[in-house]
């Protein structure tokens, strides 16, 4: 154990190698899927709540907060922190969320070569514990923490999280404390009462529900796709697959360190963001390209730009000058969002 990972805190008494584990870039995955939705037909509605669902003569009208009416045969509840208020929308109970809130601190990529794997400690009932894990990104990550709050929107990082997560990684990594911390994070998991996801049909509605998707939910989305095709063929949708060479293929620019980025080729302009070496033409495309990103934060996902060591200190001004350019939207605009 200690030959794999020298610098793992002494006292460890033994490990359980997982060689089919990995690590992905968890931003470009579920772009990719809606980059391949949109270019196969589907209509792209960000942004909009759900206020009123009435279901008669087997079609859902769908009201949202911004004025728009939806007309659908079925309908997939998909909507993480807020599937059980769809979920009554409809009538139906069964589940309540309560975020789960987790914490991260990210650290500089100096500190990458402290591990080879992650290092996960034993799990319990109620999570799988506090990980230290490197990233596709060339960073180390320590994290989540695991604490049921009743605020969906509380995705800020607390004292008491960072310092519980600071004392854990003494215990599995202690020379991890001694680098530089690049960034913090927290993030909300829709937790339910039961232990596993909701999923369930109801042919009389047309509709589908994906709920209580927790942490697992980018590992299980291929899975949870084909079951939700499933049950909507169960709710009566007749719909006749594409065959392959009929879809459209789309491609995402990678981000991760272990293949080429696009400054390595020299054919995607000035580097504009030197902690991540992202490009010009990176930032817009991530503007122009639908689903088009409409603030810094959708950057960030896309071109990993202004998730670096200075946090966008030096390169957020240049990277709103583009934004602004590409979308046609003020520069103040994009600045009021950062």
């Amino acid at each position: 154990m200690y030959e794999l990972e020298p610098h793992l805190a002494a006292g460890a008494r033994g490990a359980m190698v997982v060689p089919d584990e990995f690590i992905i870039d968890p931003w470009s995955t579920p772009l990719a899927f809606a980059k391949e939705a949109i270019a196969n037909g589907v209509t792209w509605l960000p942004n909009h709540s759900v206020t009123k669902l009435d279901r008669s003569n087997d079609i859902t009208v769908i009201s949202t907060a911004e004025q728009h009416t939806l007309r659908a045969r079925c309908v997939v509840n998909a909507a993480g922190l807020h599937s059980d208020d769809v979920h009554a929308l409809f009538g139906l109970t069964g589940f309540t969320v309560r975020p789960r809130r987790g914490e991260l601190i990210v650290f500089d990529k100096l500190a990458r070569s402290l591990l080879s794997h992650t290092i996960l400690p034993v799990p319990t009932s109620h999570t799988k514990g506090v990980l230290v894990a490197p990233t596709v990104f060339g960073n180390v990550m320590l994290g989540p923490t695991a604490d049921d709050i009743d605020d969906k929107t509380a995705t800020g990082s607390t004292r008491a999280g960072i310092d519980a997560l600071l004392a854990k990684g003494q215990r599995i990594l202690p020379a991890l404390l001694h680098e530089e911390v690049t960034a913090v994070y927290a993030g909300l998991r829709a937790a339910t009462q039961h232990s596993d996801y909701q999923i369930s049909h109801d042919p009389t509605l047309g509709y589908v529900c994906l709920g209580g998707i927790r942490s697992t939910g980018l590992t299980a989305a291929m899975a949870l796709a084909e079951e939700a095709l499933t049950l909507l063929q169960r709710c009566g949708l007749v719909a006749t697959p594409k065959a392959p060479d009929e879809l459209r293929s789309i491609r995402v620019t990678n981000l991760g360190e272990a293949f080429e980025r696009p400054y390595q080729r020299g054919s995607s302009g000035a580097i504009v963001c030197h902690c991540e070496r992202t490009t010009s033409d990176e930032i817009v495309e991530a503007c122009t390209a639908a689903p088009a990103a409409t603030t810094l934060d959708g950057i960030r996902r896309r071109t990993r730009a202004l998730s670096g060591r200075c946090q966008g200190f030096y390169c957020s001004a240049e990277v709103c000058a583009l934004a602004a350019n590409a979308s046609g939207k003020p520069m103040s605009d994009w600045l009021g969002n950062q």
